[in-house]
């Protein structure tokens, strides 16, 4: 079957128009520049337009953002008006709409009005990626985030997974990308749950998301000649070609945060600066994905100050990217939202009837007598709340009087409290805890950059093809469902389920014996009458989706 005329019509009455509206703005120009290409795409997870004026003003100029601002994009789901970050993050990586709580796989569920269905067969198979199509085109590779490194964002960009709750599987699939340069969180996801003494001599915090599948990946990137960092001084001295840092168990510090709860970390500009500064040393180019993560988590928080540090964090992180590309004449970067949240507002009830007379000021004085975000500030409180006046000062939160004094003493959910007062001082209006299906904003820099209203999936193939590759063909070439492929060839074939954690595709013919482990670059090929037997590595992932193994023609021309 011709997959890649399948697949260029499936979704999208809209895909690939990449522009539709003329958006006026600065005009920037890249210099003058020569191959090789580089693509830096950077998302903040969970941000909206009103949040980013929002951070504008608090800052109190232009933010770096707004020098590339040129167009807008539509984020909604295969199945909903309003998108999870796993298929958010799939559209912009893959270029394929798909479902709740999938990573790097077609849907099961298309309804959302002007996209085609699919194939039953089709449902869940794993489609490439840009960073998957940037490693096959010889460039360097690198991943960043603040959150888990595992997390819905970074993981569309770098593996395939039925769930996003599944960090075994994404973060195995990572090490085994070989991915140059891997920042962010998430230290517990490459470490079993039972520490052997050599894995304890790392600083490892808990270890809510240790690994079941009893392998331990610090050996691995040690094998694959990684200089694997844990702090900011590590980070910034380090001058290996392959560097993998993790920096916290979960998740890393906000913004506004850190200097006082992990000083330890680096901020998301100096990793990008890091990342930019390594990656560009491959004489083939790089691809460089940055996600902002923790903007979503103050969103689903109605925290707004949280929401404004780490856009502006990533803010900063943009600066970096553009400078670069300003620089080098032939870089790409794409910055975006992948979703609205919280339905952030700068008036509410309070400003019905007298919007129009409320200064700036109004909003943002309140703003800036927070030094920490909620998180940072409970970090501080105290276990019988003896200090409870102090951490509220901390959040902003200054002369309470003594109906705020009272209600914070008597809630149940103390955080919830205090950015429900904060926002109210504030004139901050939220009208949920969720996602939103808002447009939002998009930033574009460079040669070929991309302007107008554009589906999020338009992102991907646009990046694919300034990078001179099509995802559609590279799908065909990395994910070829195993079982059909090796019965052509003569094999019996079996998906070994034996230890659960572990899958291994079998497949027998004669005396030969092929074993295809999950989530790995590797196959074992072992022939009795020649008493041979061989480990072959490739520069492709094998990815099981529960139902069916899928591994690449490279793969599959090295069985006889």
């Amino acid at each position: 079957m011709n997959y890649t005329k399948k697949w260029t019509s499936l979704f999208l009455a809209s895909a690939v128009t990449l522009s539709a509206v003329s958006i006026p703005q600065q005009e920037v120009q890249a210099a003058e520049g020569e191959k090789p290409t580089n693509v830096i795409m950077l998302v903040m997870d969970g941000s909206s337009n009103n949040a980013v004026t929002l951070s504008r003003w608090y800052k109190g100029e232009d933010l770096a953002m707004d020098e590339i601002l040129s167009g807008a994009v539509r984020t909604y789901s295969a199945e909903s008006a309003i998108t999870d970050s796993a298929p958010a993050a799939t559209a912009l990586a893959t270029g394929h709409k798909s479902n709740d709580k999938y990573i790097g796989v077609l849907p099961s569920v298309v309804n959302s009005p002007g996209l085609t269905q699919i194939a039953q067969e089709d449902a869940f198979r794993p489609v490439a990626n840009v960073l998957e199509g940037a490693k096959q085109q010889g460039k360097a590779t690198g991943l960043i985030a603040t959150s888990e490194i595992q997390h819905a964002t970074p993981a569309g960009f770098s593996a395939h997974a039925t769930n996003r709750s599944q960090y075994d599987d994404i973060a195995e699939q990572q090490v085994y990308q070989n991915i140059d340069v891997v920042l962010g969180g998430g230290l517990d996801s490459l470490i079993p749950g039972e520490l052997s003494d050599e894995t304890s001599a790392f600083k490892l915090g808990s270890v809510k998301n240790a690994r079941k599948d009893g392998e331990n990946l610090l050996n691995v990137l040690q094998q694959k000649n990684y200089h694997f960092v844990q702090t900011r001084d590590e980070l910034l001295n380090t001058n290996a070609s392959k560097i993998w840092g993790s920096f916290a168990p979960s998740d890393l510090a906000y913004d506004f945060d850190r200097t006082t709860t992990r000083p330890s970390e680096p901020t998301l500009a100096e990793m990008t600066n890091k990342a930019i500064n390594t990656l560009k040393k491959d004489e083939d180019g790089f691809f460089l994905f940055v996600e902002g993560s923790k903007v979503d988590w103050a969103a689903h928080a109605s925290d707004t100050i949280g929401m404004i540090s780490d856009i502006l964090s990533f803010d900063d992180a943009v600066k970096e990217a553009v400078d670069f590309a300003k620089e080098d004449g032939n870089t790409l970067v794409i910055a975006v939202t992948d979703h609205g949240n919280s339905g952030i507002t700068m008036g509410n009830a309070n400003t019905t009837s007298t919007y129009s007379s409320i200064p700036v000021s109004s909003y943002i004085d309140p703003l800036k007598k927070a030094s920490m975000t909620i998180e940072g500030a409970l970090s501080q409180l105290k276990e019988d709340r003896s200090n409870l006046v102090e951490v509220a000062t901390l959040y902003g939160l200054d002369a309470l009087t003594e109906d705020e004094l009272a209600t914070l003493q008597s809630a149940e959910n103390l955080g919830n409290a205090m950015v429900k007062m904060l926002a109210n001082r504030a004139n901050i209006g939220f009208t949920t805890g969720g996602h939103t299906g808002d447009d939002v904003f998009l930033y574009s820099f460079g040669p070929t950059k991309v302007t107008g209203l554009v589906e999020n999936t338009d992102l991907a193939h646009a990046m694919a093809q300034f990078m001179g590759f099509d995802l559609n063909t590279l799908t065909n070439d990395l994910y070829v469902p195993a079982t059909k492929a090796l019965t052509e060839k003569g094999f019996i074939t079996k998906i070994d389920l034996a230890d659960k954690e572990n899958p291994v595709f079998v497949a027998q013919k004669a005396d030969i014996t092929v074993k295809i482990p999950v989530n790995k670059n590797t196959m074992s090929y072992e022939q009795a009458s020649t008493n041979t037997a061989k480990t072959h590595i490739f520069d492709t992932i094998n990815v099981y989706n529960g139902t069916e193994f899928y591994v690449s023609k490279k793969l599959l021309q090295a069985i006889n």
